[in-house]
């Protein structure tokens, strides 16, 4: 059994998009340090693209993991050395390759310098601990929980239980059968003419409008009789996970919503509207600041009511559709809990949604700080912490799996 003397630290790293990151983290889940260096470059072209993305994460690693230690050895009150780590954890996917493989090689250097085992982490899991590491205590003695994860390139739902060892183990049983939820954010915001990435910005200008519920429709995903997904739905059915021929599936979908918003923009001529605003908001600089405060203040001056309206309604049927898949698959397999995690987790919209949900139905619900909702290194420590006490370590041929599946 690995030693687990107090005050021992996990380092992570997590680099399987477009956020740079390292973190510290106890294994009663303190975070002593989490330091994010997200990637500006990408906003030039409305969303990441992969290479700069590697070479981003090449130039940023080094700094950001010398300030994580930094950071971490004041909190200590003297330098952080070898000698405090435990182990060394890294994101090996889902993600992109290349942007993987630059996180992976720099951890492997550091378990081998500093002597200490290597720990490969699944990222979708890595959410589900952001929630864990700040709530556990809410979901003692419950089980098995719905675990929500929700971002950019993940629309998730998994059953998670523990095992006798101490591990968590996941039953994926629901997933996006097209885009994500944070995609389809993004994308409905590009189409409006809002600066990448669309999510917050979407978020901040809903409160704004007025949601019509009868503008657009969820969708309805049909199953067979065993409960799967029509194949006419799955880009990949040899890649979807497997799951027992009776298994009952709480999927979604996204596509025909994004679809539906751009047919709405077309058919009431806002495509005119939509390039001038992109380009006064340009001109003046707001699509580089975040959408809050005098930023926000300034944006909603290009906005006419019905166009916040259409982004209060998209929120809102997006929103209604994640509510509904949940709570169904809750009901269904009998969650004591439920945990929502991943970018889209920041959005108050869903938050409040899943929360009065959640508390109609009695079920005990968390999500992640905001902080730690986006990719950061925190929820990879915390992840890894459980496989360290088992004696789960990577070889030193661990490699990234840019399509790895949790469950």
């Amino acid at each position: 059994m690995p030693e687990t003397r107090p005050g021992r630290l996990i380092l992570g790293i997590e680099s399987s998009c477009d956020e740079t990151s390292a973190a510290l983290v106890r294994q009663d889940g303190t975070v002593l340090a989490n330091v994010v260096a997200s990637q500006l470059v990408h906003a030039s072209y409305g969303g990441v693209v992969p290479e700069l993305a590697s070479r981003e994460h090449l130039r940023a690693i080094v700094p950001v993991t010398r300030e994580a230690m930094h950071l971490a050895g004041a909190e200590l009150g003297e330098a952080l050395r070898y000698s405090h780590l435990a182990a060394v954890a890294v994101t090996e996917g889902p993600g992109l390759a290349g942007a993987l493989l630059v996180g992976i090689t720099f951890a492997k250097s550091l378990a081998f310098a500093a002597g200490v085992p290597l720990i490969a982490v699944n990222h979708l899991e890595g959410h589900i601990h952001a929630v864990l590491m700040e709530s556990a205590a809410a979901f003692e003695g419950k089980g098995p929980l719905l675990a929500v994860v929700v971002s950019g390139g993940h629309s998730h739902l998994y059953l998670a239980d523990r095992d006798e060892q101490g591990l968590w183990r996941y039953r994926n049983v629901g997933r996006t059968v097209d885009d994500a939820a944070g995609e389809a954010f993004d994308k409905v915001a590009k189409l409006l003419g809002l600066p990448y990435p669309g999510g917050p910005w979407i978020d901040a200008l809903a409160a704004h409008g007025v949601a019509d519920r009868e503008l657009f429709s969820i969708a309805q995903i049909k199953q067979k009789a065993t409960g799967h997904v029509a194949p006419k739905l799955v880009k990949d059915a040899a890649a979807r996970e497997q799951e027992p021929d009776d298994a009952t599936r709480f999927d979604l979908s996204f596509s025909g919503l994004k679809t539906a918003v751009r047919r709405y923009v077309e058919t009431h001529a806002m495509q005119a509207g939509i390039a001038e605003r992109f380009e006064a908001l340009k001109a003046a600089g707001l699509d580089k600041a975040k959408p809050r405060g005098e930023a926000l203040a300034a944006a909603l001056g290009h906005f006419d009511a019905a166009t916040l309206n259409l982004i209060a309604s998209f929120q809102d049927a997006a929103v209604r559709n994640l509510v509904r898949a949940a709570f169904a698959a809750a009901e269904h397999f009998g969650a004591q809990g439920m945990l929502v995690s991943g970018g889209v987790a920041a959005n108050s919209a869903l938050r409040a949604a899943m929360t009065a949900r959640a508390e109609k139905q009695r079920i005990a619900i968390a999500f992640p700080s905001i902080a730690l909702s986006t990719d950061n290194a925190a929820m990879i420590a915390a992840a890894a912490w459980p496989k360290f006490v088992a004696g789960r370590f990577a070889d030193d041929t661990l490699e990234p799996t840019p399509q790895l599946r949790l469950g």
